[in-house]
């Protein structure tokens, strides 16, 4: 008769709350560059369609950063990687605030382009450990591990909102952000077994798998539209939200900024307390929901018309978008074996959200505004709950030590 997995032991606990610190780290930088979007905007003068071809930045480099890690997990390990992305991140950081601060947008986007690197690299390495984590813990961990992430774009979102109200300079903020987050991170990351990437490495050269067989899997082509249909959804508001509220509202910059605080918070919740519905109603069906919720929140906030609305869609945006990403990323990885490259495949279809989300909602803001542009944020949404039954079990689901448990 199957029986739960043991306790994590003590150097496994440090383990997992290393995977929650730099998750932490790392939303604490997003949220940092987010709630600064209005400032740094006029800083450099430039006009919607133009800010988002600046951000398109961070997205080419979290897909440069995402389909390196894979490979270079498999050699090194994932301890060296954190490592080096924290590092990269943390001096993107603080180029985009230097480039704020002397109005030059290259150098702005510049900036974006390391931040986004660090974050795809970590992506892939922390959701390769997180996986790990899940499947020695048998129960559900990578939603309460992006909630981790959550809780520093809360964290971030909040620090934010007050350095727009006290008028701190962008390149004071970010700069000062840069350096704890680095430290931060790089204190703990001895904490992470050094042999968890390289051995998925030897795994791989024993099976023989090549790069692309995963792709014949259509399970986790589908679980790569739920995490990109997800990832629009969420990375659109991580994005515009702020501007939208601003220019849509006709409200200042701190009121924005507070806007995305109350998506980051329901977000947070969603994912920390979000753990529990997934156990009582199934992936595919919290999947359905989720999606459903987002729907309702966007259309909200497009049609609210008055702020006390608006933050109502902003609460349901932000609990419909919690779960479909790290779900998505869970599936992949209980759903067979070489579970580091599934969810490498499934978060590089997530990711290109992040590459075509940012300039195609900047070129429709220049011409409908941002939030009519929100209308394509749906198409997102929709597309994860169409597909929502790829995230459900599976005979290798069932026979994992995750499904029994459950």
């Amino acid at each position: 008769m199957p029986t739960e997995s043991p306790p994590l032991k003590r150097g496994e606990r440090g383990w997992k709350t290393a995977t929650f610190v730099i998750f932490v780290g790392t939303g604490i930088t997003y949220a940092s560059w987010v709630t600064r979007t209005p400032a740094i905007r006029s800083s450099l003068g430039v006009g919607t369609g133009d800010m988002g071809l600046i951000i398109l930045g961070l997205s080419i480099g979290s897909m440069a950063g995402l389909l390196l890690a894979g490979p270079v997990v498999a050699r090194i390990g994932a301890r060296h990687v954190i490592t080096a992305a924290a590092t990269v991140a943390s001096l993107g950081l603080f180029t985009v605030g230097l480039g704020s601060g002397v109005a030059i947008a290259a150098l702005v986007g510049l900036g974006l382009a390391f931040t986004g690197a660090g974050f795809g690299m970590c992506e892939v390495a922390l959701n390769v450990e997180g996986a790990a984590i899940e499947k020695r813990m048998g129960r559900s961990f990578l939603p309460s591990l992006h909630g981790a992430f959550s809780l520093g774009t809360l964290a971030g979102a909040g620090l934010g909102a007050i350095a727009e109200l006290l008028d701190v300079p962008v390149p004071v903020h970010l700069g000062v952000l840069a350096v704890v987050v680095l430290v931060s991170s790089v204190s703990v990351v001895a904490l992470l077994p050094p042999a968890t990437g390289r051995e998925v490495g030897r795994t791989r050269r024993r099976s023989g798998t090549s790069g692309l067989a995963v792709w014949r899997d259509t399970r986790i082509v589908l679980l790569g539209l739920i995490a990109l249909g997800m990832a629009f959804a969420e990375g659109s508001a991580n994005d515009w939200l702020p501007l939208g509220i601003v220019d849509g509202y006709g409200v200042g910059s701190a009121t924005g900024a507070a806007f995305y605080v109350v998506f980051v918070a329901a977000m947070t919740s969603g994912r920390l307390l979000g753990g529990r519905v997934v156990d009582r109603y199934g992936r595919s069906a919290t999947v359905r929901w989720s999606a459903a919720l987002a729907v309702a929140g966007v259309l909200i906030v497009i049609l609210a018309g008055n702020l006390v609305l608006a933050a109502l869609g902003c609460v349901l945006w932000g609990v419909g978008v919690a779960l479909g990403f790290p779900l998505a990323l869970s599936a992949a990885a209980d759903s067979g074996a070489d579970a580091a490259r599934r969810v490498s495949a499934v978060s590089t279809l997530g990711y290109m959200a992040f590459l075509v989300g940012p300039p195609l909602l900047g070129l429709l803001g220049e011409q409908f505004g941002l939030l009519q542009a929100f209308y394509v944020v749906l198409a997102g949404a929709v597309l994860a709950g169409l597909v929502a039954s790829a995230a459900g079990k599976t005979r290798e689901t069932e026979e994992s030590p995750l499904a029994r448990v459950r």
